[in-house]
């Protein structure tokens, strides 16, 4: 009778949660936003300026490519940031939460394929875009819902959404590979 035996593998577990590294990650580039809104929202006020905060979600969520609902965790978070800055309150809440989500299903699209670098350009515009129609959406609603809040008018926050977008974009391009390669990610 001869016994053979065979190597013993632990099991893998599924992964839960994000590792520390990218909750530290998350925390520094969210505190980042924060300031640098604070600090240049003060220095730039002619109506448009970047919106830190979006651009470092986006940074974020290209970064670390985190599943959809740590994409949405990120979102509330730096909607939570927002409310530390004037504007109108708890909209942010939902028009964050609705831009790391499309940040996290349109950097899943396999847009690495073409020759130039689209594909942060892209993602970063689309989520502005889509947090800026949330918000501007919401501020509406509960505007004609016969809430006390007074509504930019639409064409100028138009233009504010997509001023916006393209500045994110250009700030989260600019800071996307050196931050990759810093990373290793």
């Amino acid at each position: 009778m001869e016994i053979t035996s065979e190597k013993r593998v632990p099991l893998q577990q599924a992964k839960k949660g994000l590792p520390i590294r990218d909750v530290l990650l998350i925390g520094i580039l969210l505190a980042a936003g924060a300031v640098l809104k604070f600090f240049v929202g003060s220095v730039i006020n002619f109506g448009m300026k970047p919106n830190f905060i979006i651009a470092m979600y986006c940074l974020i969520i290209l970064l670390i490519k985190p599943r959809l609902l740590e994409a949405a965790i990120i979102g509330i978070l730096a909607g939570a940031i927002c409310q530390f800055f004037p504007g109108q309150p708890y909209i942010n809440f939902l028009s964050e939460l609705t831009g790391a989500l499309a940040m996290g299903l349109v950097s899943k699209l396999p847009l690495d394929r073409f020759k130039i670098p689209i594909k942060t350009l892209f993602c970063t515009f689309f989520s502005t875009l889509v947090s800026g129609f949330t918000f501007i959406g919401v501020m509406y609603v509960l505007y004609y819902s016969g809430v006390d809040i007074t509504p930019t008018p639409l064409a100028i926050f138009m233009a504010i959404i997509l001023g916006t977008a393209c500045i994110n974009s250009i700030i989260v391009q600019v800071l996307y590979i050196p931050l990759k390669l810093a990373l290793k990610a």
